[in-house]
């Protein structure tokens, strides 16, 4: 049986004209794809609205991405202590984003870390065929740290060897931008999805809220059913220890990095999804909450009143953790 989220609040069906149709587009992005399905008027200009799109991940990536040589976050993360840089406007509004989590997280979710991100294989360098030494780990841990980021509100000084990986927010809020993009022209009635994260905006044609199904990892089930959220103004982010890993001698070592530590996290957990009413908020919230654990995490989502769904697998089996806040948008 299908259990579904639906905000308090969620508007009645909006009115639709004459001739309004759903259409579907999409694109590269992040190494992944974007796509979107829209409620459109009559004489909507696909290849405009696709350009507009598509241009404004493309700031994103330029900004973001370490992935690409030339782009800020690259620039930075060369650049010689002492240095400051100005920063442009989407950049500086997700690093204050991503700090903030850091702050409140105690640092399980940390957008510095990427000196540990390369060291174990999942940044740009690419894979390694073993774990890093002790010692490697504790140089990358010294270089690290969101508290050793300062910053003045639109620069970021550089003390040196820091690299900042946003990857754990950056692909959120470009689900968020591309869904601004949208309404400003006009296609106020959206669903956004980058890699698997979600945002919903408006209603689809028959009046209906645009429905995500909460992702379980590949070959399992929800203990409980399925979960199906109502994006009406809201997002979804799903993270899990499947979706990119390092093996060797047996062993398997998952993307998501404790920054604490140095090394990836034991906890567990098998995803991590988060109902937020941002797509960055999700992302993040979801790495941090992967980080903090089980138990941790589910203290964290309540108080910070979360909505967030973990899924644990211990001796006992699978089982679901849903937070208070979840709890709230079920029937």
């Amino acid at each position: 049986m299908n259990r579904v989220a639906v905000p308090l609040d969620i508007a009645p069906p909006a009115a639709r004209l004459r001739g309004v149709t759903v259409v579907e587009f999409g694109g590269p992005t992040m190494g992944v794809s974007w796509r979107v399905k829209a409620v459109a008027p009559p004489g909507f200009d696909l290849a405009k609205v696709q350009a507009r799109v598509q241009a404004a991940l493309n700031a994103v990536v330029a900004q973001m991405s370490p992935w690409e040589p030339g782009s800020d976050i690259s620039r930075f993360n060369g650049a010689p202590a002492g240095a400051w840089m100005d920063l442009p406007d989407a950049f500086q509004h997700v690093l204050h984003r991503a700090l903030r989590w850091a702050e409140v997280s105690g640092g399980a979710f940390d957008p510095a870390i990427g000196r540990l991100v390369d060291l174990w294989g999942f940044g740009p360098p690419g894979p390694v065929e073993a774990p890093p030494s002790d010692s490697a780990i504790i140089a990358a841990l010294a270089a690290g740290g969101w508290d050793r980021l300062a910053h003045d509100g639109r620069r970021i000084f550089q003390p040196g060897g820091l690299a900042l990986d946003l990857s754990g927010i950056a692909k959120g809020f470009g689900v968020d931008e591309v869904s601004a993009v949208l309404t400003r022209l006009g296609l106020v009635d959206h669903l956004v999805e980058i890699g698997g994260e979600l945002r919903g905006e408006g209603l689809k044609l028959d009046g209906e809220p645009w429905w995500a199904e909460i992702a379980a990892p590949p070959g399992l089930a929800l203990p409980g059913g399925p979960i199906l959220a109502a994006l009406h103004g809201l997002s979804v982010a799903t993270s899990g220890d499947y979706r990119r890993v390092l093996e060797h001698d047996g062993r398997r070592y998952g993307h998501t990095l404790d920054p604490r530590t140095g090394r990836p996290v034991e906890a567990g957990l098998r995803s991590v999804s988060v109902i937020a009413a941002t797509c960055m908020d999700a992302d993040a919230l979801c790495t941090a909450l992967g980080v903090l654990g089980p138990d941790d995490g589910a203290r964290f989502a309540a108080a910070q009143e979360v909505a967030a769904h973990l899924l644990v697998e211990d001796e006992g089996g699978l089982r679901e953790i849903i937070s208070p806040a979840l709890a709230t948008l079920l029937d």
